[in-house]
């Protein structure tokens, strides 16, 4: 079992990282197999809408989300970790992520999502509700713990302070390995939810 991390944070051991190493310790814990991938301070431009992954299955521009596609399908549940812009995410992990979960084609249903974000004060909910977005398009159930997944520190390491914040992405982890060893156990019991043909409708005539 694996979970993939994804650290959007320009800085690679700053306060994002602090929460999703916290969570890593768990997933350890859990006997689950953990990778972060840090691409916060990656140049990774946003999808054009070209539409050509549908043919080639892949995105038209080859850099680190072609990367992360293999291991985006070979997990089990994906945490995304985003410090606060703006009440927002980091613009060039909102890229990557568009082009990832867009230009893959693979069944997403029930893996797991998590996201969880780091600020100084504000922004931290409209935060978190942007990045589950793109969970729950793909029906990936959410992982939840004992409050918003938020922590945090302004200044580099201030995160390690948060100690409620720490707490809350420990419960996120062991919640988050709970419901993918359970989602395994029914997969092999009952399997998928059997899926309708999609049916697409367009507002405006």
């Amino acid at each position: 079992m694996k979970v993939l991390m994804i650290n959007g944070s320009p800085q690679s051991k700053g306060n994002t990282y602090i929460a999703l190493h916290e969570m890593e310790k768990i997933f350890e814990q859990e006997g689950i197999e953990t990778e972060i991938w840090h691409v916060g301070n990656k140049d990774i431009r946003g999808c054009i809408g070209c539409g050509g992954c549908i043919e080639k299955g892949r995105c038209v521009f080859d850099d680190i989300v072609n990367e992360a596609a293999a291991q985006f399908e070979a997990c089990d549940g994906l945490v995304v970790g985003s410090p606060v812009y703006y009440a927002s995410a980091n613009a060039t992990l909102i890229a990557f992520l568009t082009r990832l979960f867009y230009s893959t084609h693979f069944d997403k249903t029930m893996k797991v999502g998590a996201s969880v974000v780091a600020a100084r004060r504000g922004g931290l909910s409209s935060t978190f509700d942007e990045l589950n977005k793109f969970f729950t398009i793909s029906g990936m159930p959410l992982a939840s713990g004992q409050y918003w997944n938020s922590i945090h520190g302004r200044a580099h390491g201030e995160a390690e302070k948060d100690l409620e914040g720490l707490q809350s992405m420990r419960t996120l982890a062991k919640n988050m390995a709970f419901l993918m060893k359970s989602i395994a156990l029914g997969k092999e019991a009952y399997g998928l939810p059997k899926k309708e043909a999609p049916v697409r409708t367009n507002f405006i005539r």
